[in-house]
């Protein structure tokens, strides 16, 4: 800590007790790295007074800080004497924006009033001679607000004053007029250290104590940027060196020559943002062991301090200065869906969208019995597959749960902070073993009891929407902090939490602009010129304060690692700091730069391969006592998807359909015609009967519906309504099709609808071995004698034509014949064919089989065609198909999936 150590050898030489010192700093960082230096040079006296240069304004100006809700909610009730038409939500839109606008009209000129005033006759000069008319418009609402403003800001000023309250800018303003008493009649030393910028009040008071020699400056300046006028980082320190307060009594300490030094600078290039932190252990793998403690990585995008973290595993002692962000953490995820519940709840309250519902019931803490009531619930919802979830079944399947009073819409927003409270004491308690959870709701705890506190008084009507927002506001600045040995090992920081420390080795990550600097992202409502005007600053003036950041933190290093992030995504622009490209062109340094390639080798996938081992081999004695023909198309599909489904019997988890799936929808429409023809079996259908089921298609698909075990409001909006416009169609078009047989004098008899069919079936020629056929054809009818045995299909029919190749490999073709996928559908009728011959209610008839494709509906069956085979070798295929299956030889391998 070279400038720190420095500062301490300096002030132990003028005074012996530093007591009566003020040391005011740009942070609270370095007052245990000063203090460790103070005991290092065997200082035994009384320590001297730490302040930051914020807190000595506030001492001299007398006045208590209004800021946050405190003074959104006070700063609300004056705006009411000007405009009592915009609600409270309304007015947080802008007034925080505003706000920070005002402070620093007060901060940097001699009255804001005078940049009020310049704002709205802008506006009038705009729309001079245009008649704005009654309508609202852009330029109308423009004006109008800087007239409400140029009233509104001073009446808020008054009424602050009044209570002896004040923002950020107005103590500036209350500590300007006792600058000049104070700084004569202290009797205090003042050292100010480290410091670049000030306003024009902070550098009125360092001038003036100067003056009377009540204060020490200590610049950590470079000759680098403060000899070369071009270079951004020197801009204030330039303006410092001028003040006449520095002579030749009174030096202007120190500007060094440390930037030229020697140093070994590495610029890594890297593709992705997380992957820059991928690269810190190939970094500490060259710095020693004794130098950690001098090395500190600094992180630009707070976001990348998990990653970060997990990257450096390896490094034993660390310290985290900055810590992590509330509004990143888990339970804060949960609250602030909670709130987006409760606002799609303020829109329509009848019903909850179950996406809206799960997240919140899965990431927040949960007791044992909550957890049971959560489980149920979830499990229920997706066996129902209910979307959306009427308020009654609500309280039924929720009613029980400990915090089921938060998921409600609330009717009192007090009340619904009290519940907020009672619900962090109670889950906070429950917490034994993670130490972080419990400091994330302690957080929401006290921001809740702030927000109650802070409302209770103005009785001021509010929403959920806008209760968010003052929570965000509360919470998006808290972190949490981790505790460290500050002393020893690595540091983590900030840029900011790095002022006045020095360090052998840095690393920083994501530098790229937007990032340092940030550029012109500036939220504000004064405009460049105005902000130029009137000496306010602008982004300019913040990237000179960035800069002076950069230099100051690498001129005293020796080993510097830069990583930026070169991928364009999203808001990031792969764009490095300019900083790097200006050293790279401007600097005597040797640059090393590195590009870390994220391209990898494509991962190999091996496909899934299952030996069938004696346990397996087991199963498939166990399957074969019920086998349908759907498992045999499975296996022709993917043999993996056959071991795991029908061997091992794994079931697919329910998932919720948001719209209706093939599956389903093939369901839908085969429930619809079962229920249609339920009545009319045996029985030679008539043309009267077609009337009655086709004034009965509506009832069909509520029974259908009510199968499926769907909400009928399932289908009455988007995509499922089609899908059920879509089915409805496709049950007429059968309908019609078997009434246009009739017409056309054909007899048409329904024998069975989801006809449960078992046979056994021999797969050897000894017929010693054999598997049991189980399974169900969707439709047996006889039309015009011929049993037909009717298969539906969403998809269209697929190779319903088996004929030989040639006689010569006839043999060979039919041993193999339903290997191929592309016979699935005519292995599956060949399979009900067959059980049917069994039957001696049907084999005494002709048997045809087919598929009743959905998709061609108007084309009605399309029958299977088997060429040059006769009903024993399609036996004999199958049979040849099924030994595949159970031959202990062959492993059930993954199919490679073809994507298109």
């Amino acid at each position: 800590m070279k400038f720190l150590e420095k500062i301490v050898e300096d002030l132990l030489s003028k005074f012996s007790d530093l007591s009566n010192l003020n040391i005011i700093l740009p942070g609270k960082r370095p007052l245990v790295f000063i203090s460790k230096i103070l005991k290092q040079n065997a200082y035994s006296g009384m320590l001297p007074q730490f302040l930051t240069i914020e807190d000595l304004i506030q001492d001299l100006a007398g006045k208590q800080h209004l800021q946050g809700v405190a003074l959104h909610l006070f700063a609300y009730r004056v705006y009411q004497k000007v405009d009592n038409s915009e609600d409270f939500g309304g007015f947080l839109k802008w007034f925080p924006t505003l706000q920070k606008d005002w402070d620093d009209m007060l901060k940097f000129t001699d009255n804001d009033e005078k940049v009020l005033q310049w704002m709205l006759d802008e506006e009038r000069i705009k729309n001079w001679g245009d008649d704005l008319g009654e309508e609202d418009n852009a330029r109308k609402r423009n004006l109008n607000f800087w007239r409400k403003m140029n009233e509104f800001l001073p009446l808020l000023k008054q009424e602050l004053n009044a209570k002896n309250w004040a923002t950020s800018g107005m103590i500036h303003v209350a500590a300007h007029d006792k600058i000049e008493n104070f700084a004569k009649n202290s009797n205090s030393q003042f050292v100010f250290c480290g410091f670049n910028a000030f306003t024009p009040i902070e550098e009125s008071l360092v001038k003036n104590l100067l003056h009377w020699d009540k204060a020490i400056c200590y610049f950590q300046a470079d000759r680098y940027y403060i000899d070369d006028t071009r270079q951004e980082a020197g801009k204030f320190l330039r303006e410092h060196l001028k003040w006449k307060e520095f002579n030749d009594h009174r030096s202007f300490n120190w500007i060094e020559d440390d930037f030229r030094q020697e140093k070994n600078i590495n610029v890594y290039e890297v593709s992705g943002n997380v992957v820059q932190t991928k690269v810190l252990p190939k970094i500490f793998a060259n710095i020693p062991i004794e130098d950690i403690s001098k090395t500190a990585v600094v992180l630009l995008d707070e976001n990348l301090l998990p990653a970060s973290l997990d990257a450096l595993t390896m490094v034993p002692n660390l310290n985290i200065t900055m810590g992590f962000p509330l509004k990143n953490m888990s339970f804060s995820n949960a609250i602030k869906k909670l709130f987006y519940l409760q606002k799609q709840l303020e829109k329509k309250s009848s019903s909850y969208y179950y996406a809206d519902v799960f997240p919140i019931l899965q990431e927040l803490p949960n007791s044992a019995d909550d957890q049971k009531i959560v489980n149920e619930f979830i499990s229920n919802i997706e066996s129902r597959n209910i979307v959306y979830i009427s308020a009654k079944m609500f309280d039924e399947l929720l009613g029980k749960l400990s915090y089921f009073s938060l998921l409600k819409y609330p009717k009192d927003v007090i009340k619904y902070l009290d519940d907020l409270i009672h619900f962090c004491i109670d889950i906070k308690f429950r917490i034994t073993d993670d130490d972080i959870l419990y400091e994330n709701i302690s957080h929401f705890e006290t921001t809740f009891k702030i927000l109650k506190n802070q409302l209770q008084p103005y009785k001021i009507p509010i929403k959920i929407e806008t209760l968010e927002v003052l929570i965000n506001q509360l919470v998006n600045s808290e972190s949490i902090d981790f505790q460290g040995e500050p002393l020893a090992g690595l540091q983590v920081m900030g840029l900011l939490e790095s002022r006045l420390l020095n360090f052998e080795n840095i690393i920083l990550l994501s530098v790229n602009e937007g990032k340092l600097p940030l550029g012109n992202t500036q939220n504000t409502y004064l405009p460049f010129d105005v902000r130029k005007n009137f000496g306010l600053n602008t982004f300019l003036e913040n990237d000179s304060i960035y800069a002076y950041h950069f230099y100051r933190l690498i001129q005293d290093s020796k080993n510097v690692h830069l990583l930026f992030n070169a991928l364009s995504s999203g808001v990031n622009t792969g764009e490095k700091s300019r900083f790097i490209t200006q050293i790279e062109m401007e600097s005597s340094h040797n640059i090393n730069h590195i590009v870390v390639d994220n391209a990898s080798e494509p991962i190999i996938q091996e496909l899934m391969c299952i030996e069938k081992t004696e346990s397996v081999l087991a199963k498939l004695q166990e399957w074969k006592k019920s086998v349908s023909a759907s498992h045999l198309t499975s296996y022709l599909y993917n043999p993996i998807d056959f071991y795991l489904r029908y061997v091992l019997k794994v079931r697919d988890t329910d998932e919720i359909e948001e719209e209706l799936s093939v599956r389903n929808y093939g369901n839908l429409v085969h429930f619809a015609v079962q229920y249609l023809y339920e009545d009319l079996k045996n029985k030679i259908l008539t043309l009267e009967d077609f009337k009655v089921l086709k004034d009965r298609v509506e009832a069909s698909i509520i029974h259908a519906i009510e199968t499926l075990n769907h909400q009928k409001e399932f289908y009455d909006r988007g995509m499922n309504y089609v899908h059920r416009q879509i089915a409805e169609r496709v049950i007429r078009s059968i309908l019609q099709y078997d009434e246009d047989l009739v017409k056309n004098g054909s007899s048409l008899e329904i024998l069975e609808l989801e006809k449960n069919v078992k046979a056994e079936f021999f797969i050897n020629e000894d017929k010693t071995d054999s598997v049991m056929f189980n399974g169900f054809v969707d439709r047996i009818d006889r039309l015009d004698g011929v049993i037909r045995i009717i298969d539906y299909k969403t998809a269209k029919t697929k190779r319903l034509q088996i004929k030989s190749n040639s006689k010569k490999d006839r043999e060979e073709q039919l041993e193999t014949l339903f290997y191929n996928e592309d016979y699935k559908q005519a292995l599956q009728l060949s399979i009900y064919k067959y059980v049917l011959q069994q039957d001696e209610d049907y084999n005494r008839n002709p048997l045809e089989s087919g598929i009743w494709s959905f998709a061609e509906v108007n084309k009605g069956v399309a029958a299977l065609d088997v060429v040059d085979f006769d009903d024993s070798e399609i036996e004999f295929a199958i049979a040849s198909l099924i030994n595949l299956i159970l031959d202990p030889n062959v492993p059930f391998e993954e199919k490679e999936q073809v994507s298109w």
